[in-house]
């Protein structure tokens, strides 16, 4: 079935199977977001690119056995491409649900992933789902939809990019409780890369602690700080057989900042980090 501007959907997981999207706690956001969950009451992530945002949407929708329905926000988002639209197919005009009403008729997650990227007059849409009312007009058809309790609303947004012209209204933000999300501690981001990748430990060790050292060089002007998904690219290509040093300046360096004294002062970290790589 046709979806919004890249809306994926996947089938609910069986979370007694043991397989569960890997997820390192940081804090109590999994005992958070199951709370949630369970007095249906919205959640708005909010940390860092590369955090595990993500990840951790699909961790919790594996263990709570739902589906997840995932929009990714963009500037063109349309109130018609969550909620849905007539359609010409075959000669015939058809309605074609957006993501948005299929997770309400369903009762999935719905994650609303960027969410500060969307136009205002867009977001809106979600008020009546966000509230007591749990209900989503679908005006086109005259239909309205109740959500069933399994119903939940996720929406994520990095704090780093908002502005004056990016920011959430707060008639928004007050019908969602918060969950802070940040970098796994140092150990704990070792064994993500561990697992992700197969990356031995001491080379995830060291790409670790290089991440920790290029982090603070965001208050020097690096536009974006390294995240752990940044790491895994890293590891992946380190796994592949790229020298570590250029495998951590390819990931970490070139594609965060246009700066050549930041990614000058970044490839000297690596090289120092792997010194073995060095011609």
């Amino acid at each position: 079935m046709p979806t919004a501007k890249g809306a994926r959907e996947s089938a609910p997981v069986d979370a007694s199977d043991g397989e569960l999207p890997f997820y390192v706690n940081t804090g109590n956001e999994v005992a958070l977001f199951a709370a949630a969950h369970e007095r249906c009451v919205p959640v708005l992530l909010k940390g860092p690119t590369g955090c595990g945002k993500t990840r951790f949407v699909h961790h919790m929708a594996a263990k709570l056995g739902l589906p997840l329905v995932t929009v990714p926000c963009h500037d063109d988002l349309t109130a018609a491409d969550l909620v849905g639209r007539h359609l010409i197919r075959g000669g015939e005009t058809v309605w074609v649900d957006g993501p948005l009403t299929r997770a309400a008729r369903q009762g999935a997650i719905c994650y609303l992933d960027e969410v500060i990227e969307a136009r205002k007059d867009t977001i809106v849409v979600i008020h009546s789902l966000s509230d007591d009312r749990r209900t989503l007009y679908v005006e086109r058809l005259g239909e309205e939809i109740r959500a069933p309790a399994s119903f939940m609303l996720v929406m994520s947004f990095n704090p780093g990019y908002q502005g004056p012209l990016k920011s959430l209204k707060p008639s928004t933000r007050q019908r969602f409780v918060g969950i802070d999300l940040t970098w796994p501690e140092p150990e704990d981001e070792e064994r993500v890369l561990c697992h992700e990748t197969g990356i031995d430990a001491t080379t995830a060790h060291r790409l670790v602690r290089l991440a920790r050292k290029i982090r603070p060089l965001k208050e020097q002007g690096l536009e974006e700080i390294p995240g752990t998904r940044t790491l895994v690219h890293a590891a992946n290509l380190i796994r592949a057989g790229v020298d570590p040093a250029e495998a951590a300046v390819a990931s970490l360096g070139v594609p965060l900042t246009e700066e050549p004294e930041l990614i000058h002062t970044i490839r000297t970290l690596a090289q120092m980090s792997f010194p073995e790589g060095r011609q």
